[in-house]
Order: structure tokens, then C-alpha cells, then sequence
């Protein structure tokens, strides 16, 4: 590695640390209620394919443009399967990290988003082993859980455990699509599905989670109020 490239390197790590500890510190800035959706670009700016190119060729502007528009997003993907914010935004941080260690070898043959939450599910699924292996072998109990949000904490405490009762390939899709809005193209491309399988798995996920809300909504509302119990 060259002496250019370590000093891109650093002061992308330096523009990611920067930018992940000022979201730890002020405690409104992650907000979960804004993570529903991808990342939007105003008419006329580059797009996150270009920006990327960008930040390889050793432009730290670029990255700090793709950490602004993917902060919310990704810091929202991993809020939705740890239910916990520190540790979200953690993992969060982690991902960063990740596109600025492969900048050198990233090649546009997919939209960046799909890149993005490739890296992310990859770094998930370590978290999931890593905490798997303390409870199992090391006895660590699981991580506390926060409520989903101040605001409408029922409604989401019940599509939690809704989710829950998926099959766990079915629920990652109803996430991909419903929370982060990856097109079917890119679901496919990211869990390695045909795009009709991933249609009706999709239907078939959709139709399971209204039926398990309109059986819990009735009967334990008065049940999932109660404060002692995770999500």
C-alpha cells in the first residue's frame, strides 16, 4: 500500500469515526422512526455508484456524501434485528468501516444499496454467531432489548413479536422490502434467490404477518404492556 493510499485510508476512517461518534453523542440523531426507508439524492447530485468510484480513487468528500445519505438507513437496518440503539449504531459504525477497507477493490457491478447491505448482512450475520457462542458456551445472558419507540411502543412491540414467529428467511425479505425498499431484483441479487421466488415468498410472509397481527392484537395488548417484558 502506498503512502497516498494509506493516508485515504485514514482520513476516510477519520470522517467515519467522526461522523459515527457524533450520532452517539447526540441521542436524537439516530431516530428509528426515520429509518424507514433508502437513501434519496436530490435532482443533479451524483449518484452513490459515482460517489463510490469517487471515494476509491481517493476523494474523502465522496465518502462523507454516501455516510450522510446512509447513516439513517443503515443505522435503521441494524436497529430492526438487534433492538438495541448503542449496539446498532455500533454495527452500524462497523459497515463504514467495511466500505472503506474494500474502497480499493470495489467494482460497480451492482447499485452500491445492494453492495451496502451485503456488507451489512455480513457483519449481521457475525454479530448473530458472536452473540450465539457467548450464550452458548460462555453462559453471557442476551442483550438487553429497548422498546422500538416512545411513541406507538405497542403497536411495535406487537410487530416485533409477529416477525418473530416467521420463518427467519421470510422475515429478512418483509424487512429488505418493507423497511429498507430494496426492489425484488435486489433482494434476489443480495440472498442469492430468483426474483420469483422472492415474489412469492414475499406474498406468502405478508399474508402470514397479517394473520399472526390479527390474532395477538385483540387478545394481548393488555399482555404486551406490560413493561417487564422483551421484545
Amino acid at each position: 500500500m502506498t503512502i497516498y493510499e494509506r493516508r485515504r485510508r485514514n482520513h476516510g476512517r477519520c470522517a467515519a469515526g467522526r461522523g459515527l461518534h457524533s450520532m452517539a453523542t447526540r441521542p436524537n440523531t439516530m431516530d428509528p422512526s426515520r429509518t424507514n426507508s433508502g437513501a434519496t439524492k436530490p435532482a443533479g447530485e451524483s449518484s452513490d455508484e459515482q460517489l463510490m468510484r469517487a471515494f476509491s480513487r481517493g476523494s474523502t468528500d465522496a465518502f462523507s456524501d454516501l455516510f450522510a445519505r446512509y447513516k439513517q438507513p443503515l443505522f435503521g437496518f441494524f436497529w430492526r434485528r438487534v433492538a438495541d440503539r448503542a449496539q446498532a449504531e455500533e454495527l452500524t459504525q462497523e459497515a463504514f468501516f467495511a466500505v472503506i477497507r474494500a474502497a480499493r477493490r470495489y467494482e460497480p457491478s451492482a447499485r452500491f444499496r445492494t453492495y451496502l447491505y451485503a456488507i451489512a448482512l455480513k457483519i449481521l450475520r457475525a454479530y448473530r454467531r458472536k452473540t450465539a457462542f457467548r450464550a452458548t458456551f460462555l453462559g453471557t445472558p442476551p442483550e438487553h432489548a429497548e422498546p422500538a419507540a416512545e411513541s406507538g411502543v405497542v403497536t411495535q412491540l406487537l410487530i416485533r413479536e409477529a416477525l418473530r414467529n416467521l420463518d427467519a428467511m421470510d422475515r429478512e425479505m418483509l424487512l429488505l422490502r418493507e423497511f429498507e425498499q430494496l426492489s425484488y431484483a435486489e433482494i434476489a441479487e443480495l440472498l442469492n434467490l430468483p426474483v420469483n421466488t422472492v415474489r412469492s415468498r414475499l406474498f406468502r410472509a405478508r399474508t402470514a404477518l397479517r394473520e399472526l397481527l390479527s390474532e395477538k392484537a385483540p387478545s394481548n395488548r393488555r399482555e404486551m404492556r406490560r413493561p417487564e417484558e422483551g421484545i
